[in-house]
């Protein structure tokens, strides 16, 4: 087994190896609006929910030659953002979404992707993703020698596909959603294991044998 300091390591190599560890990880497929009104769409693969009350999501945006990256500049100018959860069908389009434009490019234009107006918020939604979140800015850290930036949006409306929710869950493999690995490398569900549930009994009821 290799050991590797960190201390030893650029950033950029540091990127490369935690990406690789954390898998699969899932994908926020991120709209902003510029001051200016530009939409901007970009992936995001750092993403989690960090509240349900009020819900909340979170995602880590990046810089680039020390400069945030325009869907942060976009999030601190409107204080709104629009998450989607893209299918396995997407993948090519959340790829190409990656690459970088000038920031009075219009990327969903540039990618032929189809909106439509959010009810919450002044960003468009996209209309094929199976689900979106409408959210506005709630809170931004900052972690790092990079200045990598942790955004957190209290999520406003939900979105979801009639046929996804089932008593109030999401059928995750009617969803098909993409998840990203390593590099330019992504993946599906793949086998879909169902265990039953877990009785949430305290420890401190259970016995020395039961523990």
């Amino acid at each position: 087994m290799t050991t590797i300091s960190p201390a030893t390591m650029t950033p950029e190599q540091t990127y490369r190896l935690l990406t690789g560890i954390v898998v699969p990880r899932p994908i926020a497929w991120v709209t902003t609006r510029s001051a200016a009104g530009t939409t901007n769409c970009a992936p995001f693969s750092c993403f989690t929910f960090v509240s349900n009350a009020p819900p909340m999501v979170g995602i880590n945006i990046g810089r680039k030659a020390g400069r945030l990256k325009d869907t942060g500049t976009n999030i601190s100018e409107t204080g709104e953002f629009v998450v989607h959860i893209p299918d396995e069908s997407m993948m090519e389009a959340v790829h190409l979404s990656a690459v970088e434009h000038p920031a009075e490019v219009d990327e969903t234009e540039v990618l032929g992707l189809a909106t439509v107006p959010s009810e919450q918020v002044g960003v468009p939604r996209l209309a094929d993703p199976a689900i979106a979140l409408e959210c506005r800015f709630h809170s931004a850290t900052e972690y790092g020698s990079t200045g990598s930036r942790f955004v957190v949006g209290e999520v406003l409306a939900f979105h979801v596909r009639d046929d996804l929710l089932v008593n109030g869950k999401v059928e995750t493999s009617e969803l098909a959603p993409l998840a990203r690995l390593g590099g330019p490398v992504y993946a599906g569900l793949g086998r879909i294991t169902r265990l039953s549930a877990v009785a949430q009994t305290p420890k401190s009821t259970l016995t020395t044998e039961e523990q």
